[in-house]
């Protein structure tokens, strides 16, 4: 009986594990969760070890009254489980830390707290490069998560080189993008670089699609070179379709209606279109991100207010995708695949649906395709964008490196390339 209790405790430890590194919200009055560089709110919150590096954390919290927050750090591995250290080992200074950083919101009808913060404190900072989550919790009680948000801390010690290509691939030279990577760690002088070197590339900052676990085609000296025809394969997608909702008082070209007697206000966007049929034309897009601002008020963050925006999507002849569902893709939506990201099918109408409860700002997405009966399948924009290799996209490449004495896996590069300055 107790190997038995034994072995259930060691399997609910090990599934926690492999579920620490996400960007999550557990608690349904947290809204409007950004994490990023300092002054950056487009851009990936990444410090460099030992520099003065900031990034902004900022919440809210619509209950509309002050509470007691705390933050912690938790180290990770390149595949966001949790690292072998204690967080002495990786924090120096205090493991635990109170935000008190908080304004009420004024001119917004909608009332809620807005938290900020600029991190790492000078009393708790990260002192090993790596993977980071970061954990905001109430009451200095661990128990009572609010959320968790992915952050990255560098020592560049390994040089990155990278190219977008068409694919060789005859089926997959229009629609895919190709990544090809070169990684010097002449600075690390790996024993065995195929075992101690991991490549990580993220398109547009998304995690459902992630490409890891990819070994170097070539090595030639201290160079790793990354090129595998099936390994760096990418859907280019189309540019990503955009709401601008910095006013609830003017409608912007995207809005339908704004029903401003309902508190908070209601917003119905234009339907979205199928585009799998109209030609790729190009136009700046924000690949996914989206910041807050508002045109009527001074400070956005405690003085935007909020609405619930729909969002319908029109397939087909107004048909349902058989056994797939559909999900809306972007950064307000934590920038992965989740139940709370899954548009419903109306039967009376033909049309999906999805409403959210967003702050004055922009927002850019996108429509993906599921599998319902297979989880491993990747999100595909075939049913509902359709790819086009022309495709402006931004991709990340993060290298990780893990001694034969260490004992977590230390980030030692991070590069960023657009497809469209960098294609051959």
């Amino acid at each position: 009986m107790k190997l038995f209790f034994s072995f259930i405790f060691l399997f609910v430890i090990n599934s926690n594990a492999q579920q620490v590194g996400k960007d999550s919200i557990y608690m349904s009055n947290i809204h409007t969760v950004q994490l990023y560089k300092q002054n950056d709110q487009m851009s990936l919150p990444v410090i460099n070890l030992g520099s003065s590096d900031l990034i902004e954390l900022h919440f809210d919290d619509i209950d509309g009254y002050v509470k007691n927050y705390y933050y912690s750090f938790q180290l990770c591995n390149e595949n966001w489980e949790e690292a072998d250290l204690s967080p002495f080992d990786y924090i120096k200074g205090f493991t635990q830390n109170n935000l008190n950083q908080y304004r009420v919101s004024s001119i917004a009808l909608t009332r809620y707290v807005h938290y900020q913060a600029l991190l790492p404190d000078r009393g708790s900072i990260p002192t090993k490069s790596g993977n980071y989550l970061l954990k905001v919790f109430l009451n200095g009680d661990m128990r009572q998560i609010a959320f968790t948000k992915r952050f990255f801390v560098v020592d560049n010690r390994a040089t990155i080189g990278a190219q977008i290509l068409q694919p060789f691939d005859n089926s997959l030279f229009r629609t895919h993008q190709r990544v090809q990577v070169s990684v010097n760690v002449a600075q690390l002088n790996p024993i065995n670089p195929q075992q101690q070197i991991k490549v990580v590339i993220m398109q547009n900052h998304r995690w459902d699609n992630v490409v890891r676990n990819i070994t170097p085609v070539f090595i030639r000296g201290n160079i790793l070179e990354y090129n595998g025809e099936q390994d760096c394969l990418f859907a280019a997608g189309k540019e990503y379709r955009w709401a601008d909702l910095r006013s609830f008082r003017l409608a912007s070209d995207r809005v339908q209606s704004i029903d401003k007697t309902s508190q908070p206000n209601e917003i119905i966007l234009r339907p979205d279109l199928l585009r799998t049929s109209i030609r790729y034309s190009y136009f700046r897009d924000y690949n996914g991100w989206y910041y807050i601002g508002a045109t009527e008020s001074i400070n956005p963050f405690w003085q935007g207010d909020y609405a619930n925006v729909l969002f319908t999507y029109i397939p087909e002849n107004n048909k349902p995708y058989s056994g797939k569902d559909i999900y809306i893709i972007g950064d307000f939506v934590n920038g992965g695949l989740s139940d709370s990201a899954k548009m419903e099918y109306d039967e009376v109408d033909g049309v999906y649906h999805k409403s959210f409860l967003l702050k004055q700002g922009y927002y850019s997405y996108a429509y993906v395709t599921k599998d319902k009966n297979n989880s491993n399948t990747k999100a595909d924009f075939t049913l509902t964008e359709g790819n086009y290799w022309e495709t402006e996209n931004d991709y990340t490449i993060l290298v990780y490196y893990k001694s034969y004495s260490g004992r977590h896996d230390e980030l030692v590069g991070i590069s960023n390339l657009n497809s469209r300055l960098s294609r051959r």
